[in-house]
């Protein structure tokens, strides 16, 4: 090991201690890597600069604490005795102590939703997990070394590939293990977080809160890459709160995930237009999971006759318990759906 790799161990070993040790935590590191408390001293003073730790008090009487910014990573063996709850309580709570409890909130509920779902579905042998604070945000990072998550929906759920996978993840609900999981939890992670973001064997899922709508990417890839890794950041300043973004898709009087809102745009792969069927029956997987559902068409220039006749006739005359609602609609699109709905006996649109 040289002498910059022992540096930063020393370090990272202040950090995880001084919480224990704020009187002490010279004496404590020196008697840990048989160096002098004032070689110690010196690794304290260059945390105290990029603002890792803090510190008062003067001579015998000061104190240490954690600073505004906190990292911590680490490799996991996946195990029986490796848990979501655990690895949080014991290696990464301490990152957000302190600040508001929406953002505890928020951290709490991302980190052990993304992480119990490497533990039940991912297959892989290792996590590695990284959480940083700065004086800004929150990272955390979630990373295994599985089968990949969309190479495994499409899989189990006889999808045609990995984007279909990643579109039908986006509605919400969807999940390989229905006796154990409800599908909710990457749906409402990704969008209690500012940014979130899945990458996968070559196909990446990324959702911003800034943005009007989500990306699907494709990228060359190699097989020896991570299964799945889970990017999320929330801002320190942010107020939303995890119970209005849960009551944002629960349906009127309800207490159950019951709306969800499809990005149109997504269905389409590359320059294709919607204007089939089939395409429209591949929008529709799933939906009647639902009692609200929103179309958003936002960047849909035009849709075909077909498309639209499947949706908005076909398809809500045989499910009239679900409220179909099309918004963010181009006149090429609304003339369509108008055109569908005046098919079934009426114009109204929502």
């Amino acid at each position: 090991m040289n002498n910059k790799e022992r540096g930063e161990n020393i370090r990272r070993q202040i950090v995880r201690d001084v919480r224990h040790h704020p009187a002490d935590i010279c004496k404590h590191i020196a008697k840990i890597f048989s160096i002098t408390p004032q070689a110690v001293n010196n690794h304290v003073k260059l945390l105290e600069k990029d603002e890792r730790l803090k510190s008062y008090g003067t001579g015998k009487g000061k104190r240490y604490f954690l600073g505004a910014v906190r990292e911590y990573k680490s490799l996991f063996q996946l195990g029986d005795d490796f848990t979501e709850d655990g690895v949080w309580r014991n290696h990464y709570a301490f990152i957000v102590e302190g600040l508001p409890d929406n953002i505890v909130d928020i951290s709490q509920y991302g980190f052990t939703e993304m992480v119990n779902n490497v533990i039940d579905h991912s297959g892989g042998q290792h996590v590695s997990i990284s959480a940083i604070r700065d004086k800004e945000k929150i990272i955390i990072m979630v990373a295994d070394d599985g089968e990949g998550i969309f190479r495994k929906i499409k899989r189990l759920c006889n999808l045609n590939d990995e984007r279909q996978a990643l579109f039908e993840l986006s509605k919400g609900k969807l999940t390989t293990d229905p006796d154990n999981h409800t599908g909710e939890g990457i749906f409402f992670t990704s969008r209690v977080f500012d940014e979130f973001r899945i990458d996968s064997k070559g196909v990446s899922f990324r959702h911003d809160d800034q943005s009007a709508f989500d990306f699907i990417l494709e990228t060359d890839f190699s097989e020896n890459e991570s299964g799945t890794t889970v990017y999320m950041l929330i801002k320190r300043d942010s107020t939303r709160d995890i119970q209005t973004v849960f009551d944002d898709y629960a349906g009127p009087d309800e207490f159950q995930f019951n709306k969800t809102v499809i990005p149109v745009r997504l269905a389409q792969y590359e320059n294709e237009k919607l204007v089939s069927r089939s395409q429209a029956k591949r929008l529709l997987a799933r939906i009647e999971k639902f009692k609200h559902v929103i179309f958003d068409f936002d960047e849909v220039l035009a849709i075909g006759q077909a498309f639209a006749d499947e949706i908005f006739r076909v398809y809500a005359q045989n499910h009239p318990d679900i409220v179909l609602l099309p918004v963010k609609m181009e006149p090429n699109v609304e003339k369509m759906v108008k055109r569908a709905l005046s098919s079934r006996g009426t114009e109204e649109i929502g």
